[in-house]
């Protein structure tokens, strides 16, 4: 089903948007790793079917399955369910799971879609606890322009988005890491996803960019 649902994403999306793709040369050669991006809309998994090149298997919220369309998306994407705002052991073996066999762990470190004023907000440790555990490297991924998609499709005008894929990285250690230190990885990940996205994207870790070197 994921390759079905890819190519016809490949096919039907560009109808809906002009997209451009930055650093595809990134990405690794195969799996595993995370791919760690910010979170704009619903239309972000499907632009990351369409632009990555290994499976993806993102994290959707639980909530999702009392919508009928989104939950045979996300079903058809071989989506990990979570609920959000406790620690979902299951979607946590589901992770790994995903990462023992080879594949791509999508995951927006915020937890949550941004609303309103689409920037980055603080993120959870999700993300830094599951690369510290699984020893695997981070992709991350600046998305901009997929929260116009909605208002833009009544009016049948094509939306302009831009994916800004980075260099591969690892946390400093692997292993059973903990407390401040996941807080200390968290915020690394989450500034290397705020470097691929324009000034007024990068929200509560505006100034901390601009205080820093990459």
């Amino acid at each position: 089903m994921y390759e079905v649902l890819r190519k016809l994403v490949r096919l039907l999306f560009p109808l809906l948007v002009r997209v451009r793709v930055q650093g595809q040369e990134n990405f690794p050669p195969s799996g595993p790793y995370i791919l760690a991006t910010n979170h704009l809309s619903v239309f972000d998994l499907p632009l990351l079917l369409m632009v990555c090149p290994h499976t993806v298997r993102a994290f959707a919220a639980s909530k999702h399955r009392r919508n009928p369309f989104y939950a045979l998306l996300l079903t058809a994407a071989g989506s990990i369910w979570v609920r959000r705002g406790e620690i979902d052991r299951e979607a946590l073996q589901g992770a790994f799971e995903v990462l023992r066999r080879g594949e791509v762990l999508g995951i927006a470190p915020e937890g949550t879609r941004a609303r309103r004023v689409y920037a980055l907000q603080p993120g959870k440790t999700g993300a830094a606890y599951i690369a510290t555990r699984a020893d695997v490297p981070i992709v991350p991924v600046g998305l901009t322009g997929t929260e116009k998609i909605k208002q833009n499709l009544p009016r049948l005008r094509r939306t302009d988005v831009v994916v800004n894929i980075g260099k591969p990285f690892r946390l400093p250690e692997s292993g059973r890491v903990r407390g401040p230190k996941l807080d200390k990885y968290t915020d690394l990940i989450m500034r290397r996803i705020a470097a691929l996205l324009p000034p007024d994207y990068r929200g509560v870790y505006r100034d901390v960019l601009e205080k820093e070197e990459f």
